[in-house]
């Protein structure tokens, strides 16, 4: 008797599934909406946030200089290694999951768990993180219209600044409305949710547009004269720190199956978001750096100060305005893909499957939405923006060195599939994403990684106690040596 179609390849916690069938496999329970103008947009709106509003003018001022536009070529070339790859299985395996099911279908079950697992922590971190961030720029706002809010909701514990009585902040109610608000919009069907990412990520790129061509008016080329204040390893070191700005396509590419054409849009989307961002990163560095002395920019407002410098800060006002709406769309993008890593890791067994019920009408997971979209309310509401940082990063990283190590193991294990979209340079081109994945990692602190082992005891726990068991290529497995016993 053959074996039924869905039993996977490989044994044990390394079990595959398998790569033919994949798409097959998918129930349906997901809508084919997304275009590829909706899938760039998602892709840009998760790349472009507080990296260029305030990121870029830290690292300027304390790393590289105007050699900043170097650093974020450098993190773009880099992440642009693993962008590849990813665009690759995007166009190969169109399916819910992005890192998790691409582990899962070549390295096998136990690398596709940890994946899976680590990015639930990754991006709802990340959406906490974002909220804070926006959250901050909105009690900046308040202050500037002379309005103030009890101080029982103006933060979470322990971020209270001087002359105000410790334990005098509770929660950090904005940041809480902005997770629950986007997991509102997550809900509303993902036709409507694209639309208001969409519209949100044009009021963003006609922003930073608005002040490359404004600001190139107030450039003064002096402002270049040393390049290098801080040595070519300084524009190496702010790569490090940019490069956790440079990436977002990974989150959007968890929306494969709710692509219309998924093979053939996704590879574009990933490349174009990323190609679109890493032009606007460097006008808009050229811009800063020439507007004012690196020494002088301020980098907590890097922008809006640099205007105010040359005597426009009605535009600095503007700027932070459109911060706000613009670095929304990160929440957009992270929830997104924390929710699809949920649903797919729940309709492959590896969670319980009440997370992977999608709204009858709607065509959402709207258990998982809300469950992460709560998680990340509390993170942003009693946790400090440093702490809740130190959750990030590592996973991400993580993610592109086992999506770099896949795609060499599948071309040479299958080069029969066939792809829309190949990586070039191959292997060459994600051997540079590995190591460079692997060289940000060790810029990590010590409290990331005790962070990241807690989190990874806990998964190798729930792994063996529940997912192994309910793993659908478990059940499969078990019936099909029945049948054939029989």
């Amino acid at each position: 008797m053959s074996a039924p179609r869905s039993l996977g390849t490989g044994s044990g916690v390394f079990r595959r599934k398998p790569i033919d069938e994949i798409e097959g496999n998918a129930d349906g329970g997901l809508q084919r909406t997304l275009g590829l103008r909706q899938l760039t947009a998602i892709g840009v709106g998760g790349i472009i946030g507080a990296g260029i509003f305030s990121l870029a003018g830290a690292v300027a001022n304390k790393t590289a200089g105007p050699a900043v536009l170097i650093s974020f070529l450098i993190a773009g070339i880099a992440s642009a290694a693993a962008a590849f790859s990813y665009a690759e299985f995007a166009g190969l395996i169109p399916r819910a999951g992005s890192a998790y099911t691409y582990g899962y279908a070549v390295l096998g079950e136990i690398v596709g768990w940890f994946i899976g697992w680590d990015l639930l922590l990754e991006y709802t971190a990340i959406v906490s993180v974002v909220a804070i961030g926006i959250s901050g720029y909105f009690n900046d706002l308040l202050g500037f219209l002379h309005v103030s809010l009890p101080q029982w909701m103006a933060g979470a514990p322990g971020t209270e600044p001087a002359g105000v009585a410790s334990g005098s902040y509770k929660v950090n109610l904005f940041a809480v409305v902005l997770c629950l608000l986007i997991a509102f919009v997550l809900n509303q069907g993902m036709k409507n949710a694209a639309r208001f990412e969409t519209l949100l990520v044009y009021v963003k790129v006609a922003l930073v547009v608005l002040v490359v061509v404004v600001g190139a008016f107030h450039i003064k080329t002096g402002n270049y004269s040393n390049f290098f204040p801080f040595g070519v390893g300084g524009a190496f070191t702010g790569a490090a720190t940019v490069f956790f700005a440079v990436f977002g396509y990974d989150a959007m590419s968890t929306a494969a199956e709710e692509s219309q054409d998924s093979q053939k849009h996704m590879p574009k989307a990933i490349i174009y978001s990323l190609a679109i961002s890493m032009v606007l990163y460097v006008l808009a560095c050229l811009v800063l750096t020439g507007m004012v002395k690196f020494t002088d920019i301020d980098p907590d407002a890097a922008f809006s100060d640099a205007f105010a410098k040359v005597g426009l800060g009605w535009l600095g006002a503007v700027i932070a305005v459109g911060a706000i709406i613009g670095i929304l769309t990160v929440l957009f993008t992270f929830m997104l893909g924390a929710t699809r890593v949920g649903y797919s890791m729940s309709r492959d067994g590896l969670l319980p499957k009440w997370f992977s019920k999608t709204h009858s009408v709607r065509k959402v997971p709207s258990r998982i939405t809300w469950v992460l979209g709560i998680a990340s309310a509390v993170i942003a509401g009693v946790l400090p923006i440093n702490e809740a940082a130190e959750l990030t990063n590592i996973g991400i990283l993580l993610a592109f060195v086992v999506v770099c190590i896949a795609v060499i193991v599948l071309r040479y294990r299958r080069p029969d599939l066939p792809r829309t979209f190949r990586t070039p340079g191959m292997p060459v081109v994600p051997i540079i994403g590995i190591v460079f994945s692997l060289w940000l990692i060790t810029f990590l602190q010590p409290e990331t990684w005790l962070r990241f082992a807690i989190w990874f005891a806990i998964g190798m726990v729930v792994y063996f106690a529940y997912s192994r068991r309910h793993s659908l290529l478990n059940r499969t497995g078990s019936a099909e040596m029945e049948s054939t016993s029989d």
